[in-house]
C-alpha cells in the first residue's frame, strides 16, 4: 500500500501519542521498580541455565582467579626468593628480581623472554598501599609493568614515559589516606589486586651482565608502613631458594574449575564492576549463591567449567586462533593492558601470554604459520627476511623469539631462544637485508650468528616484540615479513 509521507508522518505521531498515554497507565506500584539482574533470590532454576551461565561466568573470571590466585599462591612466602631456584616470587605487597636473563625451565608465566631482566610481585591494595623505588637507569631502556585483577593497566612507569628516578605510591580503589613526603607519583588501581613485573633490557654480552647490576640493585617494592624516604638497595643475585612447584610441560594452571566457583565472590568483591557491568555481577553473584546452596547445581557448574576450559579456552593458547590479522598469517592485538570489556581477548591473551604490556610499551606480533598457511614444525628449515631499513621501528629494541608448543623455550646446544637488538653478532647480508635462519640444524658456520634453533620435529611459534615501539609500528604501516619455508 503506497502512502504519502505526510500521512506517514501523521501515523508515527499518532504511534507516539498512544505510547506516551499507555506509560501514563502503568499501575503506581510498579512505576519506579529496578528492574531485577538474574533470578529474583529462592527462584527455583533449571540445571541447563545453570550450566550456560557458568560456562560465561567462568570464561569471563578466568584472566582475574588466575592473577588472584598467583596472590594466594604466595602470601606466606617469608621472603623474597625464587621458586625452584628460578623465578622470582615474594609475600604480598612485596618484589623479587632477578640478575640475569629467566632461566629456560620457567613455567610459571608462559612466553618468558631473554631481552629483559624480570621482577615479580603480587599487590594487594585491600591490606595496604605499596610503594615502588624507580632507580636510576641513565641511557638503559626500562618498564614497570603494573596491571590490576582484570590484568589491565593502571600505572605507567617506564623510559617511554619519562619517568624519573624515585618512590611511587600505588593504592588501592578506596585509600584515602595521607600521601607521605618524598613520593613522586600516586597511581590509584581499580582493584585491590593487582601484579608488578618489572622489565629491564640487557644486551646478550657479559658485560652488560655486569653494567646493569648497579641499576637492578635499586629496584624494589615494599609496603607504605616500610617507606622512610631512603633508597633501597639488595644484591638480588643472593636471594633464597624455595622448593620448586609441581614440574610440567605447560604453564603452571592457575585456575581450577573445581575452585572457580568458591573463589567468584572474591573476585567479584575485589573488583568492582566497569560501568555497564552491574547487571553481570548481579547474574555473577546470583550463581556464586546458587553453587553454595545447591551441591547438585554446583556439581553441574563444575562439569561445564571443565568443558569451557577444554573447549573453548585451552585453544587459545595457540596464537592463530585469536587477534587482529595481519598479513602472511601474523597476528597481533590492539588493547593488550587495556581490555576493559573485550573478555574474548582478555582470556584469550590470559592463556596465551598473560601480562602484555601495553601497547605504546610493547607492540607484539604472534606466528604459528608459514608463509603458506601450513604450521610450523622443527621437521622444516625456514627464514625470515628483514629488507633494509624494515628492522621493527623502535625506540626501545625489538627481539624474535621462538616458543615450543607449549609457549616456552625449546632447549638447544646454542641456548640461543631469541635475536634481536641485544645481539651484537648479527650479520647483514650484501644489500642490507637481514635474514634469521629458523632451523633445527646449524645453517652454516657463516650463518650461525643469524641463526635462531627449532625443536627437531615439533611444532613452535615465533613472536616478535617491538619495545616502544615507533607510530609506524602501531598504525599497521610496518607488519612483519612472512616465515619462508626453505628445505
Amino acid at each position: 500500500m503506497n502512502q504519502s509521507p505526510h500521512r506517514l508522518n501523521l501515523f508515527a505521531l499518532t504511534l507516539l501519542g498512544a505510547l506516551a498515554t499507555t506509560s501514563l497507565l502503568v499501575p503506581p506500584s510498579y512505576a519506579g521498580e529496578a528492574s531485577v539482574a538474574g533470578p529474583v533470590a529462592g527462584t527455583k532454576v533449571t540445571e541447563p541455565y545453570v550450566r550456560m551461565m557458568a560456562r560465561e561466568a567462568y570464561f569471563w573470571g578466568w584472566p582475574m582467579a588466575n592473577i588472584f590466585n598467583r596472590r594466594q599462591a604466595f602470601k606466606d612466602l617469608p621472603e623474597p626468593g625464587l621458586m625452584g631456584g628460578i623465578v622470582p616470587v615474594a609475600p604480598i605487597n612485596r618484589l623479587s628480581m632477578l640478575s640475569d636473563y629467566i632461566d629456560p625451565a620457567e613455567r610459571l608465566v608462559a612466553c618468558p623472554n631473554q631481552d629483559v631482566v624480570y621482577g615479580a610481585g603480587s599487590i594487594a591494595l585491600d591490606l595496604e598501599p605499596v610503594v615502588l623505588q624507580v632507580p636510576d637507569f641513565g641511557s638503559r631502556f626500562w618498564v614497570y609493568q603494573v596491571v590490576d585483577l582484570r590484568s589491565d593497566s593502571f600505572a605507567e612507569l617506564g623510559k617511554m614515559y619519562g619517568s624519573k628516578p624515585g618512590f611511587y605510591l600505588l593504592v588501592g580503589p578506596d585509600w584515602n589516606g595521607k600521601v607521605p613526603a618524598g613520593i613522586t607519583k600516586v597511581f590509584r588501581a581499580r582493584t585491590s589486586t593487582g601484579f608488578v613485573i618489572p622489565r629491564v633490557f640487557q644486551d646478550d654480552t657479559a658485560a652488560d651482565r655486569t653494567a646493569i647490576q648497579a641499576s637492578l640493585s635499586g629496584v624494589d617494592m615494599y609496603p607504605l608502613s616500610q617507606y622512610d624516604g631512603k633508597v633501597k638497595h639488595r644484591d638480588w643475585a643472593k636471594l633464597p631458594k624455595f622448593p620448586a612447584q609441581a614440574a610440567g610441560s605447560g604453564e603452571t594452571k592457575w585456575v581450577m574449575p573445581e575452585k572457580f566457583f568458591d573463589e567468584l565472590p572474591a573476585l567479584l568483591k575485589d573488583a568492582k564492576p566497569l560501568p555497564g557491568e552491574e547487571a553481570r555481577y548481579a547474574q555473577m553473584a546470583t550463581l556464586a549463591a546458587i553453587a553454595k546452596a545447591d551441591p547438585q547445581l554446583k556439581a553441574a557448574m563444575i562439569d561445564e567449567a571443565k568443558k569451557a576450559d577444554s573447549e573453548v579456552i585451552d585453544p587459545l593458547l595457540q596464537f592463530r586462533n585469536y587477534g587482529l590479522q595481519l598479513p602472511d598469517h601474523w597476528s597481533t592485538i590492539s588493547n593488550g593492558a587495556a581490555f576493559g570489556t573485550d573478555y574474548f581477548s582478555r582470556t584469550a591473551v590470559a592463556r596465551s601470554n598473560i601480562f602484555v604490556n601495553q601497547q605504546k610499551e610493547t607492540k607484539y606480533f604472534y606466528q604459528d604459520l608459514d608463509k603458506s598457511g601450513t604450521r610450523l614444525n622443527g621437521l622444516n628449515s625456514y627464514s625470515v627476511t628483514f629488507a633494509k631499513g624494515q628492522l621493527p621501528p623502535v625506540k626501545g629494541f625489538w627481539s624474535l623469539t621462538l616458543y615450543n608448543e607449549q609457549h616456552f623455550f625449546s632447549p638447544n646446544d646454542l641456548k640461543r631462544y631469541s635475536i634481536g637488538t641485544k645481539n651484537k653478532s648479527l650479520q647483514a647480508n650484501a644489500d642490507g637485508s637481514l635474514t634469521i635462519y629458523v632451523q633445527s640444524e646449524s645453517p652454516g658456520k657463516d650463518k650461525e650468528s643469524n641463526w635462531l634453533p627449532t625443536p627437531q620435529g615439533a611444532d613452535f611459534s615465533l613472536y616478535i616484540r617491538a619495545y616502544w615501539p615507533e607510530p609506524a609500528a602501531l598504525n599497521g604501516q610496518w607488519v612483519p615479513p612472512a616465515v619462508l619455508k626453505t628445505n
